[in-house]
């Protein structure tokens, strides 16, 4: 009796049972980092982001042949742009809704194939009106991406690993983002625009297909059997009720804001004097995107060590120094300035989206569908609101406008500590 209460048994002896109830653990916890399938669902997401933002933000570097091709105006031109955007952020909540009947694997493939022929078919289009249909059927088409993506990462990825997964995919987004800057840019110069477009969409439809193959099966998400509408108002307003879920939904929204607000209009700055530089060289700029995908993926590992919450005020706190660096006149400190607010900005984006996955309680692709929602909405009315500022106080208005928005992303913050426990942070 006595040897069987106080003796433990040697290590050795229960090291193989030990090791099975550790994967076992794992297993049921997620897929851990360094497993193969780890590895392909972060290639699998990666390209997703890619193409979410490569075909959302890729006409923007050819606005202008727009305006030349209809015979429209600038504003006119923006529409190619501001409408996929919109749409995005209405279809985020209605396909992320309903992602909960249908799948997230299958809704995310159906959105990237989709939105990669509707692209295709837009470089085809005979008139401006058909141009923008198409753009918007394309954002309607998108949204079912960032919907579900965050959703399926938190779901099944093993907690340990989950912020550099959501890095990784938010990477993807920035490299998107600036690859199709550049290369529609470039391709429109020594073609035509509907090459640019033609290109742009035959690449992200063989990466849906690469996707589809890559990403495993949802193995921890429960379909709905039936569409109820109660289930999915109860759903919203669940997370709704949950202050620290409100407020990371207010600093996505405010941080998109501030970052949108200054890409959309420090071109106009570098454009006039004194600077006087070409569009070209302007378009170069989008170059520091890349050192967001490079932070987006640093923070969440970052954040996997030491906690979420430093590194959210850290990323604040470096977008609010880059915004500052631009009201230099110096062109070297304002090309700085950009790069670290992209890096700060990225930062919190990684931290902020794998964050609201974490905490969801249930029907997490409905919560990650609210924070889609007003991230976005902070690029629409925040980045267009951004544009009377610069209209009636030039550039050292647009840099106190999102220095309010940005002030307000770090109070939000620091409110949000209050309601979350030790073991979420």
């Amino acid at each position: 009796m006595r040897a069987q209460a106080g003796v433990q048994p040697s290590p050795v002896a229960i090291s193989p049972a030990t090791s099975q109830i550790k994967k076992t653990q794992s297993k049921d916890h997620g897929i851990v980092k360094g497993s193969a399938a780890y590895r392909r669902i972060n290639i699998a997401l990666f390209a997703a982001g890619f193409c979410t933002f490569s075909l959302m933000y890729g006409v923007q570097a050819i606005l202008p042949l727009f305006a030349h091709t209809f015979h429209v105006s600038a504003a006119e031109s923006a529409l190619a742009l501001s409408l996929t955007t919109g749409f995005v952020a209405l279809s985020i909540v209605l396909l992320g809704t309903a992602s909960e009947n249908f799948g997230r694997k299958e809704l995310m493939s159906m959105s990237m194939l989709g939105a990669a022929v509707l692209n295709l078919l837009a470089a085809f289009a005979p008139n401006w009106h058909i141009l923008l249909v198409l753009r918007a059927l394309e954002g309607i088409m998108l949204g079912g991406v960032p919907a579900v993506a965050m959703a399926y990462l938190a779901e099944e990825i093993h907690p340990k690993g989950l912020g550099l997964a959501m890095g990784l995919y938010v990477g993807g987004n920035a490299i998107g983002g600036m690859v199709a800057r550049v290369t529609t840019g470039y391709l429109a110069e020594v073609s035509s625009w509907r090459v640019a477009m033609g290109v742009m969409g035959g690449l992200c439809l063989v990466l849906a297909l690469v996707f589809k193959a890559l990403l495993p099966a949802s193995k921890k998400f429960k379909r709905q059997t039936e569409f109820k509408m109660a289930f999915h108002i109860n759903a919203f307003r669940s997370h709704l009720l949950r202050p620290e879920l409100v407020v990371l939904f207010a600093v996505g929204f405010l941080m998109m804001g501030a970052f949108v607000t200054v890409y959309n209009y420090a071109g106009f700055r570098l454009l006039a004097s004194p600077f006087n530089l070409s569009a070209t060289q302007v378009g170069f700029i989008f170059m520091a995107y890349i050192f967001g995908a490079i932070a987006s993926s640093l923070a969440g590992e970052v954040a996997d060590r030491f906690g979420r919450y430093p590194v959210l005020i850290l990323g604040i706190l470096l977008t609010a120094l880059g915004v500052g660096l631009t009201l230099s006149h110096v062109l070297v400190l304002i090309v700085i300035g950009i790069i670290v607010m992209t890096i700060g900005f990225f930062t919190t984006h990684s931290i902020a989206s794998s964050w609201v996955g974490r905490m969801a309680i249930g029907t997490k692709g409905h919560a990650t569908s609210l924070y889609l929602l007003a991230y976005y909405m902070g690029a629409s009315v925040m980045g267009a609101f951004g544009g009377w500022f610069w209209d009636h106080g030039a550039w050292i208005s647009v840099v106190e406008f999102t220095g309010v928005l940005l002030m307000l992303a770090l109070v939000a913050a620091i409110v949000m500590r209050r309601f979350t426990q030790a073991s979420t942070i």
